[in-house]
């Protein structure tokens, strides 16, 4: 299944690596710390600070060097077009401490913590969003599918894929500053989303094409949970289809991130989602994000039904979010269902006595320590990441395959876990640059400056702009007249009749006079 064509020819990069720090480097990253949200009010009595009891020593980590110097835009003006490596490599997160700053917010919504720089990816959240285009030609396939079922299949299909960059993503995305905004432009859609409250916070999105329209708005809420963190990503999508009058809407699932005390983080996505047609012959498609379980059977996995108005099975759906979507008719799947159960009789694969006492026996005690997000080791505690049973895949036969992941650049790892399409979200060419809105999330220097391997420099400007937006939330209070988003405004959606942020219109037009004088950042 071909995705959206390359604007032009990809490329890479080496990068240089240099000396490791020394501690007093160290410690002063971890202390500039401070997370976006910080700039909430004094009202927030629950605002918690970190607690860092440990600084990590220098011989234990493996940095690039830190240059502070001011920022500038201008750097990096001509990257490759949608190349498949950033302008320098990750940095080892290995040794610092995430646990030193979670372990006082238990409970808490952390939003309202300060965290260091380094946890971050270079990437704002309105960025990171709009991650759920990179698979938009399967919502042209479904405007050009004749057959209501057809249509349902592949919006489903969008839906799932809409999470699979988020594997192995543990970077946080910076959050949006207050009236931040972000475009993005492809052969197959173009794109505008806007930060359009800060408490809550809430960012609004619209993408437009010939054959669609993609629309909502997403409060993400995210709670540590003690031995994980809980991302609830609030508010529902929604999928226009013109030419058959219809839409389509749904939430989005939670996604858990594991081993946030010791061992090696890992996610997954959990829970379900009810993608509901709007008009036409009232389809839904049910389905269902597995949690791993005990025996890591069901990691990654998703299935579920599309249903009539009147719930009946109609299609089945199954596959893995991280990897494909396939479909099939009720009949064969029913059929497999059956003789897999007659073959499995009351023992499945994953539960066989030789399997059981093999997983038992592998189990091991790591010894505590500090926890790693995405570090590029092969410890002693990998086997605290589950893999997926491979005895439990299957292929039922009459299946059509309606979405395959495309494959991360080889250098991934290296890139924050980036996919080709991440990595060339903050790109920022001349041609640009002349005619971008001057809120775009390229234009942010801590984000910059981390892309670029400046960790110090991105911790001030961080800093730098979280007390600019503090100031001007204090402004603003004692303002008569309330700030207002200016590509958005709050109202009801028209098909889920509730509450929702919808785009005025006017972004591409180009007229960005009014904010000449805008200094958000």
């Amino acid at each position: 299944m071909e995705g959206i064509p390359p604007d032009g020819a990809s490329s890479s990069s080496s990068a240089v690596r240099a000396p490791p720090l020394r501690d007093e480097e160290i410690a002063r990253i971890l202390n500039h710390g401070s997370e976006e949200d910080a700039d909430s009010d004094d009202e927030d009595e629950d605002l918690v600070q970190p607690n860092f009891t440990r600084t990590p020593t220098a011989d234990t980590i493996d940095m690039f060097v830190l240059t502070v110097k001011v920022p500038s835009c201008e750097q990096n003006i001509n990257p490759p077009a949608h190349g498949t490596s950033l302008p320098v490599a990750q940095f080892s997160r290995g040794d610092f401490s995430l646990w030193s700053v979670l372990k006082n917010c238990v409970g808490k919504e952390l939003s309202k913590i300060t965290m260091p720089v380094v946890f971050n990816e270079p990437l704002s959240f309105l960025q990171r969003m709009l991650e759920y285009l990179e698979y938009a030609h399967l919502l042209r396939m479904a405007s050009e599918q004749t057959d209501p079922v057809a249509r349902m299949e592949y919006i489903a299909a969008f839906a799932v894929s809409a999470l699979a960059s988020n594997w192995e993503r543990l970077g946080k995305p910076f959050n949006p500053l207050l009236g931040e905004t972000y475009e993005l432009e492809r052969p197959e859609f173009r794109a505008v989303c806007e930060q359009v409250s800060h408490h809550p916070p809430v960012s609004a999105f619209h993408a437009d094409s010939p054959h669609f329209v993609f629309h909502g708005s997403v409060h993400p809420k995210l709670k540590f949970c003690g031995k994980s963190v809980e991302i609830q990503p609030k508010g529902h999508v929604t999928v226009e289809l013109p030419r058959w009058g219809e839409a389509y809407t749904w939430s989005n699932v939670n996604c858990c991130v594991h081993n946030v005390i010791v061992g090696k983080l890992w996610i997954e996505q959990f829970g379900a989602m009810e993608v509901t047609c709007h008009g036409g012959a009232g389809l839904k498609a049910n389905l269902v994000f597995k949690p791993a379980g005990f025996n890591n059977r069901d990691l990654h996995r998703v299935d579920g039904h599309i249903v009539d108005a009147n719930k009946k099975r109609i299609k089945f759906l199954y596959g893995k979010w991280t990897e494909y979507i396939k479909c099939c008719s009720v009949a064969a799947y029913d059929q497999w269902a059956k003789e897999r159960g007659e073959e499995a009789s009351s023992q499945t694969p994953s539960h066989t006595p030789k399997k059981m006492l093999a997983k038992l026996n592998s189990f091991k005690v790591g010894a505590l320590r500090s926890m790693s997000i995405q570090d590029s080791d092969d410890g002693d505690n990998s086997e605290e990441v589950p893999k997926s049973d491979e005895s439990y895949n299957f292929d039922i036969p009459g299946s059509v395959t309606l979405w395959e992941a495309r494959p991360r650049p080889p250098n991934s790892a290296q890139y924050y876990q980036f996919t080709e399409f991440a990595m060339s979200l903050n790109e920022l060419d001349r041609d640009m640059k002349g005619q971008l809105c001057p809120t775009d999330s390229r234009l942010r220097p801590d984000v910059r400056l981390l892309e670029q391997g400046e960790i110090d420099a991105a911790a001030a400007e961080k800093t730098r702009l979280e007390e600019k937006q503090r100031s001007a939330r204090k402004l603003l209070k004692k303002s008569p007249d309330p700030w207002q988003p200016r590509w958005f405004s709050q109202g009801t959606n028209p098909y889920t009749k509730q509450e929702d942020w919808l785009y005025n219109g006017g972004y591409w037009d180009r007229n960005y006079e009014h904010l000449k004088d805008v200094e958000i950042f």
